[in-house]
Formats: C-alpha cells, sequence, structure tokens
C-alpha cells in the first residue's frame, strides 16, 4: 500500500526540481547565446520586493528539502546562501533531489496521526502532515517554480507552458 503523503510529496518535488533544472539550463544557454551577463537573469526579479530569480530556486529547494523533512519528522536542513552563478543554481538543485533521495517511502510511514508545529507569519500553526502538505508545502514549492519560470519568460527566455508542464508521460529521465 503506497504512502499517500509520500506520493504527494517526495514525487511531485523530484519532478519539478528537475523541471526547474532544465528551466536554468535554458536561461544559461540564452544568456551565453545573447551574451547577457549572468547576473543579469540570476538577479531579476518581477517587482521590487519580490525574490530574485536566485532566490525563488533557493526558495523552491528550501520547501521541498525542509518540508519533507517536517514530513518524517527529522531537523530541518541547512543550505547555503550564495547563488551566483548558473552552476551554483544547478548545484542547488542537485542538493535537493539528493536529499529527497534519502527519504525512502517507508520514511513516511509514521507521518499518519503526527501533528507538525511550524513557524507561519508572527505565529507557529499546528497541522496534521496531509494539512501541511496541501496547504502549505506543494503551495508554496509550486509559488516560487512558477515565479522563477515567470521571471524567465520576463526576461525573455524562449520557454512555454510545455517547458514549465513537463513530459506528460513518466519519463526517467525527467
Amino acid at each position: 500500500m503506497t504512502n499517500a503523503v509520500f506520493e504527494f510529496s517526495v514525487p511531485i518535488f523530484n519532478r519539478h526540481l528537475k523541471i526547474l533544472s532544465k528551466l536554468v539550463e535554458t536561461a544559461k544557454t540564452y544568456a551565453n547565446d545573447r551574451e547577457i551577463e549572468p547576473a543579469m537573469v540570476i538577479i531579476s526579479r518581477l517587482y521590487p520586493d519580490m525574490f530574485t530569480f536566485a532566490e525563488q530556486i533557493r526558495s523552491a529547494c528550501n520547501t521541498a528539502k525542509r518540508s519533507t523533512a517536517r514530513l518524517v519528522g527529522l531537523a530541518l536542513p541547512q543550505s547555503r546562501n550564495t547563488d551566483e552563478s548558473f552552476a551554483d543554481l544547478q548545484e542547488r538543485i542537485d542538493d535537493a533531489l539528493a536529499y529527497l533521495a534519502t527519504l525512502p517511502e517507508s520514511s513516511f510511514a509514521k507521518s499518519e496521526g503526527r501533528k507538525i508545529e511550524f513557524p507561519f507569519g508572527s505565529g507557529v500553526v499546528t497541522v496534521t502532515p496531509q494539512q501541511y502538505l496541501t496547504r502549505f508545502a506543494l503551495p508554496n514549492f509550486y509559488f516560487h517554480v512558477t515565479t522563477a519560470y515567470d521571471i524567465l519568460r520576463h526576461k525573455g527566455v524562449p520557454i512555454g507552458k510545455r517547458d514549465f508542464l513537463g513530459p506528460m508521460a513518466d519519463a526517467p529521465d525527467l
């Protein structure tokens, strides 16, 4: 019997982190082909009070890692906050994927019936793993992946909806 909390977290985060990796590679190629300084893409943002492209990548990766850690009751993994190149962004995504690979489905077996406490705004929220996943982790993850995509579109990177969605059939290399 599959564990729904696992099925709707690790595989989802894996899939979209790999898609995000392909988007970063496309942005790198776009910048190189047009002789655009990579930093001009990496520090781009949609609005002055929003995160940069690099911060969106960092937030998506941190959400994937920290959410799954919370779901299985592990200490929150830490990561560095230096994303100055496309290679740094790829390294961050690779690190998140490697972390997710350490969490087998069996590690989610005890998630049923647990409560998760996490900081939210100025307080602390207590929810079930299912509530945490559907009300915070997945929406937050998709927000940052989507905003990273939107920044690239805004900068003129030639990507479209299919690049964001990825292949519909199971693809072992995605």
